[in-house]
């Protein structure tokens, strides 16, 4: 068999790879943009066959496919169209997608790659002969009927997103929080020393410190699910600039039912198609919000990376676990190389919102954003990191967190700011001046109350208590 074969589009004849599902108007796309190398992820690829498949069914029921209308299909074409197209969405051809994401902003040259190979598979599902020119069916008639890339591209992006964060971006997170509220369970006896401005504060408990962190999770839980809203309302319908020409007046709902029904992610029809086509602000507003969510996620490993360090010159307050030699140089060193990790995809996203906000601000002119692959692809690669940066440092680094107890508490009696909880007793200014003088001296602000003699021993003993600053009392 030859190399390539030809074959023809309105433009005139293109060499196709001899065995490529896909045709024409993907191989000139492949030729226009030779730009990164990077193709559309698998989650967008996958979420197109989602919408091709939910379109078939609405244009079947509604008697589109097998109507009146140009080339109708039989009920087993109409079959063999649905069959590839569930093919794509489970991944079985991901290799017939290899456009670069830098092509054009509406996503037209993957809308018919997949288009082009649901097509092709199609007509090989019913026994016919996929490099036939005239295509039994048709990619733009059948498999594309009543949609238009303006709408079907963006749903997809949507599909993708809302389905990355349902599948992989909660549940790891999920995983993160439950790790870490385990930890601040056991370790809610263990005092140490908490700090403000990086300088000695009032004692507080491990355990609390770590629930803390615990808390914050929680709240990127709650976040992703704001960020899934965001995406649930869908364009499709609304085909090239929001009107809906050429789609059944229930095309549109019935597409958003079956994808919810399928995908159990409880999409709407977009409200406005028009704002729907033109606007892509309902994924600038979610990408914003995994932003906060890798500020969090930075903010926690970071800490744990502080706690972690020494083991003799740092705080070592926990013990994180080996991973892998930590100097080229240095025997023995052991790195954080799990906050590492972390801290890096969190920076990553932080810088991929700046692509969102610039895409979604500018991309939207009139009736179109023209910038929806880079902000599909630059979306779902976030959501990814997030997620396997999460399941890795869970498995890797916060399961195995041991508390050190005896550094946490060797600080305790040490610092300075344990005269905080004399106030009640001499007064801030009185005080203030125990913590300069015990500073001075190198004394504990124990050992100085008592030779200063202003306060009953048993009083002291109970307004040092470690253990009584770490919670409110009368």
């Amino acid at each position: 068999m030859s190399e390539y074969r030809i074959e023809k589009d309105s433009m005139g004849d293109v060499k196709v790879p001899a065995k490529a599902y896909y045709g024409a108007q993907t191989q000139r796309a492949v030729e226009n943009f030779p730009i990164s190398g990077w193709t559309l992820p698998p989650a967008l690829i996958h979420a197109m066959g989602w919408v091709k498949h939910a379109c078939a069914v609405a244009n079947r029921d509604l008697g589109k496919l097998t109507g009146t209308g140009k080339n109708p299909l039989s009920d087993q074409q109409v079959e063999a169209l649905l069959n590839a197209a569930i093919e794509v969405r489970e991944g079985k051809y991901d290799g017939e997608f290899p456009i670069d994401v830098f092509q054009t902003g509406s996503g037209t040259s993957s809308n018919m790659n997949v288009n082009e190979v649901i097509s092709n598979r199609a007509i090989e599902i019913l026994g016919g002969d996929r490099f036939v020119q005239a295509k039994p069916v048709h990619p733009n008639d059948h498999v594309n009927m009543g949609q238009s890339t303006n709408d079907t591209f963006p749903t997809a992006i949507h599909v993708a997103v809302a389905m990355q964060i349902e599948n992989h971006l909660l549940p790891a997170l999920e995983n993160l929080h439950e790790s870490l509220s385990k930890k601040a369970m056991e370790w809610d006896k263990i005092i140490k020393i908490g700090r403000t401005h990086l300088m000695d504060a009032t004692p507080l408990r491990l355990g609390q410190e770590f629930g803390g962190f615990a808390r914050q999770i929680e709240l990127s839980i709650e976040r992703a699910r704001v960020a899934q809203d965001a995406v649930l309302e869908l364009p499709v319908g609304g085909t090239a600039v929001g009107t809906g020409i050429n789609t059944h007046p229930e095309f549109s709902k019935r597409v958003a039912v079956e994808l919810a029904t399928g995908t159990g992610i409880p999409f709407v029809e977009a409200v406005n198609h028009f704002e729907a086509n033109a606007q892509r602000d309902g994924l600038v507003q979610c990408h914003g919000i995994l932003k906060t969510i890798a500020n969090t996620l930075f903010n926690v490993s970071n800490n744990i990376r502080w706690l972690g360090s020494g083991p003799r010159c740092g705080f070592f307050e926990v013990v994180l676990p080996d991973r892998q030699p930590g100097s080229s140089i240095m025997p023995g060193k052991v790195n954080p190389v799990m906050c590492e990790s972390m801290m890096q995809v969190c920076a990553r996203v932080i810088g991929n919102d700046g692509t969102i906000t610039m895409s979604g601000a500018t991309g939207g002119n009139f009736q179109l954003n023209i910038m929806m692959p880079v902000m599909g692809q630059t979306t779902l690669e976030s959501i990814r990191l997030l997620a396997s940066s999460c399941d890795a440092f869970v498995e890797f680094c916060s399961d195995g967190l041991e508390a050190n107890e005896e550094a946490c508490n060797a600080s305790v009696e040490q610092s300075l700011s344990m005269c905080t909880s004399l106030n009640p007793l001499i007064g801030y200014d009185k005080a203030a001046a125990m913590a300069k003088e015990a500073f001075k001296s190198g004394k504990t602000i124990r050992e100085l109350a008592k030779e200063q003699g202003e306060i009953a021993e048993t009083d002291l003993n109970k307004a040092l208590d470690p253990w009584r600053m770490t919670f409110p009392h009368e």
